[in-house]
């Protein structure tokens, strides 16, 4: 199997808490409701990644040229129907591709003979992270996008994409943390070439366009001040203007992209489980155990003052401050990152609906 090769680096940009989202490519057709160009699974991956396995283009076409001219629905809805089935065939060929390159490089730390070899596949794991974004982009855009206009397809078929995006997120998680082990990776989010968290997926939803970033490990949630919070996933969510919302969707881009950015997160906090037998010390001391409580909820920045106009405020300050605002409450089980964007998402719908 031949490893995936880079067609082209996402940059990411720094940001006070971290970094800011990938650009969607223009050909994922970025999803959303509105009536923006349909994705299209080969041409996606193509300019994504390449992989040994072609799609079967002859027989696509044979579809295609069956295809009923009367707009007869229910031929229309096989078809489509035929091809998402082979574009998740392809994209599980890719997935495949992912999870061997993680494995070649988990076993060359584990089989690497000295330092410097060792040192270069993490640089390759850090360039890795990038490669599999226009991957996770297009299953999120795709699997998360209502088109009420389109011809519905079976669920198990959204199902399955993001069941591929869950592997491939956990699959990565575990990379990182086995190369953090060895101190080859730094995962304090304070350090410049930290690699705390990656980006699992970008896709528009309506004015709004989500950007899904993973902590490969709990990261408290200011990094210079103890609040008892713990970071687990992060969103960040631009809202568009309706002239930029409207330029997307017919395939441009805005030149001017005065958006605003807000931050959501997924965190834990841990308080006393008063149903928990209480234990106790040789000196008699109880402890009562503790339980995590997750939630999601919002950044809200205190300082430096959002509004201010000041530079000045914004250099001066080394860290910024910001408080929790929580806004949906998950229990006491760690929720998976699709299953958090799926919250999220339903968060941010609701919001739009009652505002």
């Amino acid at each position: 199997m031949t490893d995936v090769e880079v067609q082209g680096e996402l940059q990411l940009e720094n940001s006070p808490i971290g970094q800011h989202g990938v650009p969607l490519q223009e050909d994922t057709g970025g999803g959303g409701g509105g009536g923006g160009k349909e994705p299209d699974c080969r041409e996606s991956l193509q300019n994504s990644t390449q992989t040994e396995v072609d799609d079967e283009p002859l027989s696509l076409l044979a579809d295609v040229a069956l295809a009923p001219r009367c707009g007869d629905r229910a031929a229309c809805s096989c078809l489509q129907v035929r091809e998402m089935e082979r574009c998740l065939q392809s994209m599980q060929v890719q997935l495949q591709v992912f999870m061997h390159k993680a494995d070649d490089l988990h076993n060359s730390l584990v089989n690497g003979k000295g330092d410097l070899e060792r040192e270069a596949s993490a640089a390759t794991v850090q360039s890795f992270l990038y490669t599999c974004q226009p991957y996770f982009n297009y299953l999120e855009s795709t699997a998360r996008s209502a088109r009420p206009h389109k011809t519905p397809l079976p669920a198990n078929i959204y199902t399955r994409m993001l069941d591929f995006s869950q592997q491939l997120c956990d699959k990565l998680e575990q990379l990182v943390l086995t190369y953090a082990s060895y101190s080859l990776l730094c995962l304090d989010e304070a350090e410049p070439n930290s690699v705390s968290h990656f980006c699992i997926g970008q896709r528009q939803c309506g004015p709004l366009k989500l950007t899904a970033f993973r902590y490969c490990q709990p990261v408290p949630y200011l990094a210079r001040l103890d609040t008892g919070l713990y970071k687990r996933m992060r969103w960040n969510v631009e809202r568009l203007r309706d002239e930029q919302q409207t330029d997307e969707e017919h395939g441009g881009e805005s030149e001017e992209r005065n958006t605003e950015t807000e931050y959501y997160l997924l965190c834990y906090e841990e308080i006393p489980n008063i149903h928990a037998d209480t234990d106790r010390d040789s000196h008699g001391t109880s402890h009562c155990n503790m339980m995590k409580t997750w939630s999601i909820g919002r950044w809200v920045q205190v300082d430096p003052d959002p509004n201010t106009e000041d530079i000045y405020d914004w250099i001066m300050c080394e860290v910024p401050q910001a408080t929790y605002h929580r806004l949906l409450f998950l229990g006491s089980e760690e929720p998976s990152s699709c299953s958090a964007t799926d919250y999220l998402q339903q968060l941010l719908l609701s919001q739009q609906t009652t505002g």
